[in-house]
């Protein structure tokens, strides 16, 4: 399936802005379509530390962090 006439597409109906930004980036999501690899793990780990820090209010300094991940040194 061609990524071009599916942009196309898109850009007449109601994800027209969601189509214009896939057309600005269209290198990134050629890629990300075409390639083996991945950043889920990383975005997971991103996405447990967002949640560390909101779970503690702003209280999230380093060393706090590093001991309710990692456990303490």
């Amino acid at each position: 399936m061609e990524l071009e006439p599916r942009i196309d597409e898109s850009k007449r109906s109601l994800i027209a802005s969601f189509a214009n930004g896939i057309a600005n980036d269209k290198g990134a999501v050629h890629a990300a379509i075409t390639q083996p690899w991945s950043n889920g793990q990383v975005e997971a780990h991103i996405a447990k530390l967002k949640l560390v820090e909101r779970q503690m209010y702003g209280r999230a300094k380093l060393d706090l962090l590093q001991a309710r991940l990692i456990g303490a040194p």
